[in-house]
């Protein structure tokens, strides 16, 4: 048996997250979408709650053991907040967590500890690649042995803070196989294109990352089983689906319970009930789908991936349907840019591709 109930040590993490999101990211949202950025304190701030130290163990310089079900329930409370300033704050998981996952006890110990122990610095990952027919499991990027090296061939998009990045996690395709690789961003044969513009995520900086005859010592392999890395990205995501659709929804029905219409509260029309009731079944059937297949992660659980598959796919038609639903129950205002649900419908369509971007 399972059970969802949280250890005080995770009520007193999340708590302090959801404090965060609504006191510090919720109130910098609007103005970071529309000035493409986010103030450095706000993400320094976030990265001091120490959600990745705390999935991080004491050996290599955090103060737990790693979690998914923990970084689920934060990865909801930030994007709540803000996704663009989740992933933000999250960005240094995507180099950390990879490496404890897949990695060697000597890539561990030279690799994590100087991200854990510091203040918040640009790290990231390269997973996604500029094709319609993506597939993590058949990646474009190759990499091949030469000698004492490998060599990167490939192109990757959507990587957050390339231009900055001090080192990143590099997925490529050996002998057919997915695996990272880690890489110094200083490599010669490795370029950063212009800041990619996009639907959503204006304030979170992401890049094209090119990589022609990038070469990695065999030590920076990260020889362990991609699967349970490509798992907790697609919890990941469906967490962050999940809190960007609670927030449309909470933010919907709040002003449908205020807004009158030929003297009655819009609320009160079935026809909005249907909906908001619609889109909190949809929300909360997503969550729990997330949560168990955090749950069989941390168990270890054989049919883990494929809870995480199903609860990502649920997660990307969910998000799309209530942020889109959001819009709709405010008419009008829903399309003006002073009411979040229009940026919050925006995010919800690109949950689709996101898979990459997050891990926990």
């Amino acid at each position: 048996m399972y059970g969802f109930t949280p250890t005080d040590e995770q009520k007193m993490l999340i708590d302090a997250v959801a404090r965060y999101s609504k006191s510090d990211l919720r109130p910098a949202a609007h103005d970071a979408e529309e000035e493409k950025k986010l103030p450095q304190k706000l993400i320094g701030k976030g990265w001091e709650l120490g959600v990745l130290q705390a999935s991080t163990p004491e050996a290599y310089g955090g103060f737990g053991e790693r979690s998914a079900v923990t970084g689920v329930l934060a990865a909801e409370e930030l994007a709540w907040g803000d996704l663009s300033g989740a992933l933000a704050v999250m960005s240094p998981g995507l180099f950390v967590l990879p490496i404890l996952l897949a990695g060697s006890e000597e890539q561990k110990t030279e690799f994590i500890p100087p991200v854990i122990e510091a203040d918040w610095h640009p790290y990231t990952a390269a997973l996604i690649e500029p094709n319609f027919d993506f597939d993590p499991n058949e990646l474009r990027t190759v990499a091949k042995a030469d000698g004492e090296d490998y060599v990167l061939d490939g192109v990757k998009t959507y990587v957050p803070f390339a231009a900055e990045a001090e080192a990143l996690v590099v997925y490529a395709s050996l002998d057919g196989v997915t695996k990272g690789f880690i890489v110094q961003t200083s490599a010669d044969g490795l370029s950063v294109s212009e800041r990619i513009k996009l639907m959503s995520l204006n304030a979170l900086p992401l890049y094209q990352v090119s990589l022609k005859g990038v070469r990695v010592s065999k030590s920076n392999l990260l020889a362990g089983d991609f699967t349970p890395v490509l798992a907790a990205m697609r919890v990941t995501n469906a967490a962050l689906a999940v809190g960007v659709s609670k927030a449309a929804l909470e933010y919907a029905r709040d002003y449908a319970k205020e807004r009158d219409a030929f003297g009655v509260k819009i609320a009160q029309k079935q026809a909005i009930a249907f909906m908001l009731a619609e889109m909190a079944m949809e929300i909360e059937a997503t969550r729990l789908l997330t949560w168990e297949a955090a749950w069989k992660l941390d168990a270890r659980k054989e049919d883990a991936a494929s809870e995480a598959y199903l609860a990502a796919t649920s997660a990307v038609d969910m998000a799309m349907m209530v942020t889109d639903r959001a819009v709709q129950i405010l008419g009008g205002h829903g399309y003006i840019r002073d009411h979040p649900v229009e940026m919050w419908m925006r995010n919800g369509r690109g949950f689709a591709t996101f898979t990459g971007l997050a891990i926990v």
